[in-house]
């Protein structure tokens, strides 16, 4: 059962600036920037509140021009999960309230996946975080350092994120085991937002570069669930949108 639309938001986190394709977040896909794809898929969703979260005036006017809310953040922000955190701080939510935090590089996230994300976070009182995977499929995703995996308990608790393939092959097995992709969409309750972000990060963290593994550090449960619809890509180099601009020819030839 869903839980109840005003009790979930979803922020959008979107700079301008990125190393490997600066101002993908007004590139055009389909013709419309691609954060306005992102916005319209949480807006799809169950969610009380949609909030694009940005310190790029371009951004914010881009934004405004389809109608979104904006919330001007700082410049001095590592993540995204510490510009959501600023949000939280200036509307005064409350630690209790949940906030999803939809990557404004993912135009293809299904809308179904951002209620099923909150969902399991309202459902597990237990839970500060709570997130999505899908399967591996072959050994090239299984080896691909841009793959985060997860592994999880047999009650959905995560219990480790890694770039490397976990869990390992058996020794001079060329066999992919049964393996987990991570999908980068969070839910927070807010008090775990502050106490995350208020964190150093660990040794962990550095190494892996994964902000996840603070919340694990620091004894954080997080929830993990299978999406229950299939993704579309994700857009982090300029060939990348080439690639989404003919994963949305297709979606038009089916329809």
């Amino acid at each position: 059962m869903s839980i109840p639309a005003s009790n979930f938001r979803v922020v959008i986190p979107a700079r301008f600036a990125s190393t490997r394709f600066p101002g993908k977040a007004l590139a055009e896909l389909g013709g419309r920037p691609m954060v306005q794809h992102v916005y319209e898929r949480a807006t799809a969703s169950a969610a009380g509140e949609v909030i694009i979260a940005t310190d790029d005036d371009r951004i914010a006017e881009a934004a405004a021009a389809f109608g979104a809310p904006v919330a001007m953040t700082r410049e001095d922000h590592v993540s995204g999960t510490d510009r959501i955190a600023e949000v939280a701080e200036r509307y005064g939510w409350q630690d209790a309230d949940i906030v999803v935090n939809v990557q404004g590089d993912a135009p293809f996230i299904p809308s179904a996946d951002i209620g099923q994300v909150a969902d399991l976070l309202a459902a597990h009182d237990s839970a500060a975080l709570a997130t999505l995977c899908t399967p591996i499929v072959g050994a090239a995703e299984f080896a691909d350092d841009h793959v985060v995996k997860v592994v999880f308990d047999a009650s959905g608790r995560a219990l480790y994120f890694s770039r490397a393939g976990i869990p390992a092959r058996g020794h001079g097995s060329d066999v992919v085991p049964q393996a987990w992709r991570h999908v980068g969409i969070y839910a927070y309750r807010v008090g775990a937002l502050r106490r995350l972000t208020a964190t150093p990060p660990c040794e962990l963290e550095r190494v892996e570069k994964l902000e996840q593994l603070r919340a694990l550090w620091i004894g954080m449960e997080i929830r993990v669930a299978v999406a229950i619809d299939p993704l579309g890509p994700d857009v982090d180099t300029p060939a990348d949108l080439a690639a989404a601009e003919r994963f949305i020819d297709r979606e038009f030839a089916n329809e």
